[in-house]
């Protein structure tokens, strides 16, 4: 499945809103250094679709606050 994402960070607490069939807003706590930022998207939402981290997969906007993700359900 593949989805697009935008990306608050700094913020107080980390959550996922559901704004479309495949949209999210995940809000991470980290800021975008060194991909921290990155790395917390991936593990919210690993837990949000219950699979392990490996099988979410940042397939664009490494650098921005827009990505496509694709999650692999195995």
């Amino acid at each position: 499945m593949k989805i697009f994402v935008e990306v608050k960070t700094g913020a107080k607490e980390e959550k996922i809103e559901k704004t479309g069939e495949n949209n999210y807003v995940i809000f991470v706590k980290e800021r975008p250094k060194k991909g921290l930022a990155n790395k917390a998207v991936i593990k919210i939402l690993s837990r949000y679709f219950k699979v392990p981290q490996k099988n979410v997969v940042i397939i664009s906007g490494f650098s921005s606050r827009q990505k496509l993700i694709k999650i692999y359900n195995e």
